[in-house]
């Protein structure tokens, strides 16, 4: 079964350390080689999106930066699991990874 987890995290240009990308590397290619991690990614800042909405047939777009939001998503893992209890498993390892000085959340919902 396949899962989405995505990051949401705060846009406070935090930049990850050097040592949290070679733990993060270390750690998608053994998610890859266990077969769990199907796809992952970062989102570059929401000063570089545009939102589209459609509100009953009528088209709008906001470009970003989004300050009405606190939290935006800034990532994705895209993960291959036997149930939701192994996917919650799975993006706990990749919370572990960033230690104690970065504020995340994840998000895991079931793909159709």
């Amino acid at each position: 079964m396949r899962f989405l987890s995505m990051i949401r995290v705060e846009e406070t240009g935090q930049i990850p350390s050097e040592k949290l990308m070679q733990d993060m590397g270390k750690l998608i290619d053994d998610m890859i080689s266990e077969g769990s991690l199907i796809s992952t990614a970062g989102l570059r800042p929401s000063s570089e999106g545009v939102r589209v909405r459609s509100r009953f047939g009528k088209l709008s777009r906001t470009d970003g930066p989004f300050t009405e939001s606190k939290e935006v998503i800034g990532g994705y893992a895209m993960l291959e699991a036997k149930s939701m209890q192994e996917a919650i498993a799975l993006t706990e390892r990749f919370l572990r990874i960033h230690g104690t000085e970065w504020n995340l959340e994840c998000e895991i919902r079931p793909l159709e």
